[in-house]
């Protein structure tokens, strides 16, 4: 019995002894996990304290200094690296909002330019191409300037002959200067820095300046604005005013935005369609989705969206790393062609301006559009401009080649106005 018990004990330390030693891996695991959320946590804010520590505005009275350049260049940080998704969608909404207003709809339905999705296609592919100049460009550039006498010719027409208001035309930039950041602070992982802020103002003030825009209806117009944010305040609480007067039921509102939607859904199963446009819906606030005259969807909508969207801000918030600089979220390709023509890196459903290249062509992206038998880039001959865009080319066909004399009185405007300096330095 005793040699039997020996035999027994010396089994079971033995046992004990092979299992008990630590996983060499479990130090690391651990590491990882505790690490992981500070360096996570370190890396998400670097950039925006660069930022701070690089342009050396901390006070009201500093930011009132802030050049047109300084602002492009955070500007083109935020659209680009920290906030490249969300950000964009909010300016696709800005300008998806303006249809709730009927003096600006129904334009659009007198010219034909949402009269099919293809067209609302063509129109959102124009004016990314015309934005993407902009916003992707340095103010003083050539691109940007180019763009801005492309613009301009474009809207002259209508301006001058009283079809586009005033008011509108400020409305519009209002939309493009507030909705990014109301959508970023609703659905992305942190809110604007007043450095932020004060640079989506000073950005877009100077916009529309070259687009000789009138800020006559803001309060500070004669005075003088202090900086970009209290023009940014200002511009947000106009445009608050003028929607609660003008974004009314209208039967235009209703066509634009219906063909935007089937814009938008166009790469959705038939069968899934009607939830779709529940879900867009279900993003509207009430004051749009009456004066798009569109029935408010099922509660589950709301939730189920609320739940995705709060999923996403924590998994960007916690987890995922920030976006590198070499992955810049860039909507126009960097270079043109021997020709001038420049290419554009994504579409919505119709592959205006973008290149045939194997990825545009065979890569994820294209996956949707040959399953439901959409175009790609390339197909139909010329239709999509597959060989990129001029900017004289840019535009309704009517206009196609045409606005040089006025793009060149643009240009030499802006070549000595638009310098990059302060736009608040003298008031208009």
């Amino acid at each position: 019995m005793d040699n039997m018990t020996s035999t027994f004990g010396t089994s079971s330390s033995a046992y004990v002894t092979e299992s008990s030693p630590m996983p060499r891996s479990l130090p690391w695991v651990v590491a990882l996990l505790l690490g992981y959320p500070l360096l996570q946590q370190y890396l998400r804010y670097r950039r925006l304290n660069a930022m701070k520590t690089k342009y050396n505005y901390f006070t009201r009275q500093d930011l009132a200094k802030m050049t047109d350049q300084e602002a492009w260049e955070i500007f083109n940080n935020l659209a680009e690296l920290e906030f490249p998704t969300i950000f964009e969608k909010g300016i696709q909404f800005a300008l998806f909002r303006t249809y709730g207003i009927p003096t600006i709809s129904s334009l659009l339905v007198k010219t034909t330019q949402m009269s099919t999705a293809k067209n609302a296609g063509k129109r959102y592919a124009d004016t990314a191409v015309l934005l993407g100049e902009i916003f992707g460009n340095k103010p003083t550039s050539e691109h940007a300037i180019d763009s801005f006498g492309r613009m301009n010719y474009l809207h002259s027409f209508y301006r001058d002959s009283g079809q586009i208001l005033d008011d509108d035309m400020l409305y519009t930039l209002a939309l493009f200067a507030v909705e990014p950041i109301k959508w970023v602070e609703r659905y992305d992982w942190r809110k604007f820095s007043d450095l932020e802020k004060c640079a989506m103002g000073t950005f877009m003030k100077s916009m529309g300046d070259a687009m000789l825009i009138k800020y006559g209806n803001l309060p500070s117009a004669k005075r003088g604005f202090r900086d970009g944010i209290q023009w940014l305040e200002e511009i947000g609480q106009w445009a608050e005013e003028y929607e609660t007067k003008h974004m009314v039921p209208n039967e235009k509102n209703h066509q634009n935005a219906n063909e935007t939607t089937a814009l938008l859904l166009i790469t959705i199963p038939e069968a899934l369609k009607p939830m779709g446009r529940h879900a867009i819906s279900a993003m509207m606030d009430d004051r749009l989705r009456d004066a798009m005259m569109y029935p408010r969807p099922p509660p589950i909508y709301f939730r189920v969206l609320d739940v995705v969207l709060a999923l996403r801000k924590y998994f960007m918030k916690y987890i995922a790393l920030p976006r590198p600089s070499f992955m810049r979220y860039h909507l126009l390709d960097d270079k043109e062609d021997s020709k001038g023509r420049r290419g554009v890196q994504r579409y919505e459903a119709y592959p205006f301006y973008v290149r045939p290249t194997l990825w545009n062509r065979w890569g994820p992206a294209s996956w949707p559009s040959r399953l439901l038998g959409l175009p790609l880039p390339g197909d139909c001959g010329d239709v999509y401009y597959p060989k990129g865009y001029l900017l004289p080319e840019v535009g309704p066909n009517t206009f196609v080649g045409k606005g040089s004399v006025a793009a060149s009185e643009t240009k030499a405007r802006l070549a000595k106005e638009r310098t990059g300096g302060c736009p608040f330095a003298v008031p208009r």
